[in-house]
């Protein structure tokens, strides 16, 4: 079984006209799985779980008390919440704290099910004490240093393969030789400043699907053998598309696909469990993401069903 994890309230946040954060896309994508997956949906091999929200004092373990209790009562500085881009609201809290619980879910359900998908998550630009980026808190490590927790999980390797560099997950993670992060980025994008990630991959703008391909196969395979992690999670960002806004890359809607389903497959052939969030992507019209994004949703579907035919245990 493939658990897809997913909340209504993803997409239900009020912003400005015009704001550049493609808030419907996790809607669309929901609506997309449900219409075009209809036949897995229905024999059980997909099932979809609704995510809940962390608590304040889950995310306090990972993040800064006084951030964290400024963030959520709303009284952190106004600079601070231009940083992060968004309009404070309860909602958005609502939403943030929601979100991480699904991501953390996700890994959970990864390491029962040998793979997991979240129709959101890969905030990666919140850091210890503050927000960036359209990212409050961090899923990603929030996610890792619960699976540690797990009995059957010692290492977590976190693959970023957004376009945009990973540099709050790697300054959380900094210190924690248990969490291993490898960033595949646009080196000539945002974030300006780029702290070490265990292992970083700066692609030069304009790469298209054969060189990010083999670059991405070759450093995943030697992250997997060097480092023997019992849990990896993806960050499967679009914004690597050709088309998007923000992104700088050249890869096309054929070449995420690839990268995913290599990704799935390569991991569960040595019975590692990956747990999987959709990451960003930025369009005009929100409708263009779901395209990209559902290949995460195909190459997963792909792999389930030839284990299926063949037999093999996830």
């Amino acid at each position: 079984m493939l658990p897809i994890i997913y909340h209504s309230i993803y997409s239900e946040l009020p912003l400005p006209p015009q704001h550049r954060y493609p808030i419907s896309k996790y809607k669309r994508l929901h609506q997309a799985v449900n219409e075009q997956m209809n036949q897995e949906l229905e024999s059980g091999c997909i099932q979809l779980i609704e995510s809940t929200a962390l608590t304040v004092d889950e995310v306090k373990k990972v993040h800064c008390s006084d951030y964290i209790d400024l963030l959520t009562s709303g009284q952190l500085a106004e600079a601070k919440m231009r940083r992060i881009g968004f309009p404070w609201s309860e909602q958005l809290i609502r939403r943030t704290l929601t979100s991480a619980g699904g991501t953390v879910a996700t890994a959970e359900l990864a390491i029962e099910h040998g793979f997991a998908i979240h129709l959101s998550g890969g905030y990666h630009h919140a850091h210890f004490d503050f927000g960036s980026g359209f990212c409050l808190i961090n899923d990603l490590a929030l996610a890792a240093f619960k699976a540690l927790e797990h009995p059957d999980v010692d290492k977590v390797l976190i693959i970023d393969s957004d376009v945009h560099h990973g540099d709050g997950t790697a300054t959380l993670c900094q210190n924690m030789p248990d969490v291993v992060t490898l960033s595949f980025h646009c080196g000539k994008n945002f974030p300006a400043r780029k702290p070490d990630s265990d292992i970083d991959i700066d692609l030069n703008r304009e790469v298209g699907d054969q060189e990010f391909l083999t670059t991405f196969k070759s450093v995943v395979e030697t992250a997997i053998n060097l480092h023997q992690p019992d849990l990896v999670i993806y960050d499967a960002g679009v914004d690597i598309h050709i088309d998007d806004e923000l992104g700088y890359l050249n890869v096309s809607t054929d070449g995420i696909y690839q990268r995913d389903y290599w990704l799935l497959n390569h991991c569960l052939n040595r019975h590692l469990p990956v747990g999987c969030v959709v990451g960003g992507g930025y369009r005009t019209d929100h409708q263009d993401l779901v395209e990209p994004h559902m290949q995460l949703i195909r190459a997963a579907a792909k792999v389930l069903s030839e284990r299926c035919t063949q037999n093999i245990a996830l």
